[in-house]
């Protein structure tokens, strides 16, 4: 049989060894917590932003308006403005709308898969999409909108939702 201070001395070893096990348990489920946290901050803010992109507020999409060249009259025709898609997916001209206003109300433009109206349209490459660095060009329909220098501005909404997806600030046509 065992003396009294060898078993007690036994169970200090064995308490020891528990308190040196405990630590690395602890920080394991510290460490889990913590990537569980992490998750699901970087869960939130990314359905933060997706919905951002739904409401109109962050568009995927990025454009220029540029003046389209020579000087209006007062013609019907003529070629107001170039719009080039800087940053976004190629657009199908059915799902898409562009509207111009000189001042006034915005009116639809005709797209190029459709014949010119009255108002404004626009015209492409014909290949039937808007895709990325390309340039399209709003002119006015058979009515003349400028007859000379005046400013434009340019929106592309969805068809669908008839959502914003582009307004541009006013361009002056000279």
């Amino acid at each position: 049989m065992r003396p009294l201070w060898a078993l007690e001395d036994k169970n200090m070893q064995n308490e020891n060894r528990n308190e040196e096990a405990v630590s690395p348990v602890i920080a394991t489920i510290l460490m889990v917590a913590i990537t569980v946290v992490l998750a699901g901050v970087l869960y939130v803010w990314a359905s933060q932003l997706a919905e951002g992109n739904t409401d109109g507020d962050f568009s995927m999409y990025g454009f220029a308006v540029t003046d389209a060249a020579g000087s209006p009259t007062a013609a019907g025709g003529e070629d107001l403005v170039y719009v080039a898609m800087d940053a976004g997916d190629d657009l199908s001209w059915a799902t898409v709308i562009v509207q111009m206003s000189a001042g006034g109300a915005y009116t639809e433009c005709t797209n190029p898969d459709q014949t010119a109206d009255t108002g404004c349209a626009v015209s492409d490459n014909g290949d039937g999409k808007w895709a990325f660095g390309e340039e399209v060009t709003v002119s006015e329909g058979s009515d003349d909108i400028c007859s000379s220098a005046c400013s434009v501005q340019v929106k592309v909404l969805d068809r669908a939702s008839n959502k914003l997806i582009y307004e541009s600030t006013t361009t002056s046509v000279a």
